[in-house]
């Protein structure tokens, strides 16, 4: 088993129909996202305003002004003008996708939907330290970037297609905590709300391929008919919506019943390894189970604009919490289904081009390139003191309290590297400084969950 490489036994060419009514390969495609779904709202103004209680910085009025962000550097500007943003470098260019495989490309993707708290910041610092301690290559190629001091390409990607749970200005709050931090990344910020017409491609290629299929259970519904997964409590749908004829199905659309868009996933073993928790395997159809790409809102699922989001960027270092490994099998499956539709990395790691520029179909007869291997490494999960994960919701260890308690950058990366057992103990430290030493070592020999104390940050 290579790093990263996917083991499978089982039919490895899509989708074989095994457990789906036969007629449901031939099932409408969905509509394009249009504006009767919830559309982002223009980048000054998403999000709704939040009550100073639960806004993540102390006496934010739900107003727009980033003065309030402590030490805030980022002045109110659009998006898009990222020339104001600080601690973004000119992205490099890769000449050839061959190149990919050689220069190890890492993505930070926070949710903007509150303030980072310390299991963010946790989770970001090992993003950032295993493309970053990248050591720079030694060979003479013109293809690979002039990056003097490391080898990786860092890329920030703001995963804001969950419209409903946005915060309006929580983007700006994340790139200013980054950038006091001392976590930077290569050229301007990628936001999937942007992307919508490659997320509308990939599922109409999937549908195409006779891999999806409507379903128009309610959750309520799901829950009834299913037993969770031993231990985790994970959800297996029970496909209910899969075994429907034709007639019942187009019935149901004709009648414009509100439903969700499942991929279905065959009786087949997948692996992978995992720089943290080593070799994985996951049975496709028993514990993961057929998994919505498109929500019943028309919003997409982050099972889907993960994944094309990664492959388009050209990632191949991807740093998670150890929640996502079941999350991981499925989403190398539909890596997979989309290659052999003819979509590759770029290149140019491009920040967000268009359909055009990207989805390049293989005519027949052509052979697609392999894809490059991922480096997978999932983190162990961080609680709070009485034991529950981490939440936004959480203000106690969010970097906007901390911050205006007076709690330094270096502590937060000192207390994270101690969490990441970086260092014996979590004691204030630079991200820079923690570059010559990093190794995936030791989170390998103790990976269990962490316990977060927030009186070491104040000691």
């Amino acid at each position: 088993m290579t790093d990263g490489r996917i083991v499978t036994n089982g039919p490895r060419n899509g989708w074989n129909g095994q457990g789906v009514n036969a007629d449901t390969k031939t099932a409408s495609c969905p509509a394009p996202h249009s504006g009767k779904t919830p559309a982002p709202l223009p980048r000054a103004d998403r999000g709704a305003k939040s009550p100073a209680s639960d806004a993540g910085i102390a006496g934010n009025t739900g107003t727009s002004n980033t003065s309030n962000i402590p030490g805030s550097s980022i002045a109110h500007a659009s998006k898009t003008d990222a020339s104001r943003l600080p601690s973004i470098a000119t992205a490099p260019t890769l000449n050839s996708s061959e190149t990919l495989d050689a220069c190890r490309v890492g993505r930070l993707a926070p949710s903007p939907t509150g303030r980072m708290h310390i299991g963010n910041v946790y989770a970001a610092l090992a993003a950032w330290l295993s493309v970053r301690a990248e050591r720079p290559h030694t060979a003479a190629d013109p293809n690979l970037p002039n990056l003097p001091n490391h080898s990786g390409i860092l890329r920030l990607r703001i995963e804001d297609i969950d419209t409903p749970r946005v915060r309006k200005d929580a983007d700006r709050w994340i790139m200013d905590d980054l950038h006091w931090l001392g976590l930077d990344w290569d050229g301007d910020p990628v936001y999937q709300s942007d992307r919508f017409d490659l997320y509308d491609q990939a599922l109409h290629d999937l549908c195409d391929a006779g891999l999806l299929y409507p379903c128009f259970c309610s959750r309520a519904e799901i829950r009834a008919a299913s037993a969770p997964q031993e231990g985790d409590g994970y959800v297996i749908y029970p496909g209910t919506c899969a075994r429907l004829d034709s007639t019942e199905r187009d019935r149901r659309l004709a009648e414009k019943r509100r439903h969700s868009w499942r991929v279905h996933l065959p009786q087949e073993q997948l692996g992978f390894d995992d720089a943290v928790f080593g070799a994985q395997e996951f049975d496709l159809a028993r514990q993961i189970g057929d998994t919505v790409l498109r929500r019943s809102d028309g919003l997409y699922a982050y099972q889907l604009a993960v994944v094309v989001d990664d492959l388009m960027m050209g990632v191949n270092d991807v740093v998670r919490g150890r929640d996502l490994l079941r999350s991981t099998a499925l989403q190398l499956w539909i890596r997979d289904r989309l290659a052999e539709r003819g979509w590759h990395p770029q290149p140019s790691i491009a920040a967000a081009a268009s359909v055009d520029d990207v989805h390049n179909v293989h005519k027949s007869g052509d052979i697609p390139a392999p894809l490059p291997a991922i480096r997978f490494a999932h983190l162990p999960l961080i609680d709070d003191p009485s034991g529950k994960r981490l939440a936004k919701r959480d203000r106690a260890l969010d970097l906007g309290v901390l911050r205006e308690e007076g709690v330094t950058p270096e502590s937060v990366i000192g207390y994270c590297a101690w969490l990441l057992r970086l260092r014996n103990t979590p004691e204030p430290i630079s991200a820079h400084d923690l570059l010559k030493d990093f190794s995936w070592d030791p989170l390998r020999a103790d990976h269990t969950d962490r316990a977060c104390d927030p009186t070491a940050l104040f000691a």
